[in-house]
């Protein structure tokens, strides 16, 4: 077993490996580690809006037409999707007006003057893979669902490495995978974190194989705000204390988590397959009628 314990993307990231096909010696262990910090960064250089040399950082400066990484294809056709299931609520043109409500690139956590609502998707991107064209300067945030998406891909990097099972946390987006053929392994039992105590539980959810991705108002808050804003009202929701969404992948289970703040889960079920966990502000829990989890009786 090897455990790798580190920061990175503004969040404290824990990696468990439980087994590999090739033994893992220290030299291997310390290769692997390195890979895995390497991906990160890349991710950020490209994805980051907290970065000067970032490729959304020079979006943000200048309309035109711009070469996306292949990885991006996954996620904005993601974003896009959600984009009109939720009526622009969850989008990634919502940048500016984070950035504006005081979550900057230097975190002031204060307000830079009026608030003003986002640009319309179909106003000002028009995304044709690799090509992502902008008709002006504007800047993006994938923060509803970047984190999962990069758990995802360092997910496959340990897969494509001969790491069979392991577990993911990155600020609470965790990935777990087990081998199918593998029935003995227990499954990591992970605590739903009590939205107003964090040395709490409110649930246990069990996990072999899967994501499951928590969201909550009070992980990011200065003055009347939240990492949460709706575009709309420019406010952040406060109807809801904590989400959590179980799926196969993380980039899913952390979209649709912000999602769940904002629209009923019948909008997504159509399209994704989803257990869910919703605490509202007066504690009482909704969970999807397949949920598999346990929730604490009060």
């Amino acid at each position: 077993m090897a455990t790798f314990d580190f920061k990175a993307i503004g969040t404290t990231w824990k990696i468990d490996i439980f087994d590999s096909s090739i033994p893992l010696t220290p030299e291997r262990e310390k290769n692997l580690y390195q890979k895995v910090l390497d991906r990160i960064d890349i991710f950020d250089r490209n994805y980051s809006r907290f970065r000067s040399d970032s490729l959304i950082t020079e979006i943000s400066k200048k309309a035109g037409t711009y070469t996306l990484p292949d990885d991006a294809k996954l996620m904005m056709e993601l974003y896009f999707d959600i984009y009109k299931r939720t009526n622009g609520l969850v989008t990634p043109l919502i940048g500016q007006l984070i950035s504006d409500a005081g979550y900057d690139a230097v975190y002031s956590l204060k307000q830079k003057g009026q608030l003003s609502q986002p640009p319309r998707w179909e106003d000002v991107l028009i995304y044709e893979y690799p090509k992502l064209t902008v008709n002006q300067p504007v800047l993006l945030d994938f923060g509803a669902a970047g984190k999962g998406y990069l758990v995802d891909i360092v997910g496959e990097l340990l897969e494509a490495c001969g790491i069979s099972h392991f577990c993911i946390d990155a600020g609470g987006d965790i990935l777990v995978h087990t081998p199918d053929s593998d029935k003995k392994v227990k499954p990591i039992r992970i605590g739903l974190e009590h939205p107003d105590d964090p040395t709490q539980a409110i649930g246990i959810y069990e996990m072999n194989n899967g994501s499951i991705c928590g969201s909550a108002g009070n992980r990011r808050v200065w003055g009347d705000f939240t990492h949460i804003i709706n575009p709309h009202t420019l406010s952040s929701p406060r109807e809801i204390s904590a989400v959590w969404v179980i799926a196969k992948t993380a980039i899913v289970a952390d979209a649709l988590a912000t999602c769940l703040f904002f629209v009923s889960p019948d909008v997504l079920v159509s399209e994704y397959d989803f257990q869910y966990v919703i605490v509202r502000n007066d504690h009482s829990v909704e969970t999807s009628l397949n949920f598999t989890g346990e929730i604490f009786a009060s």
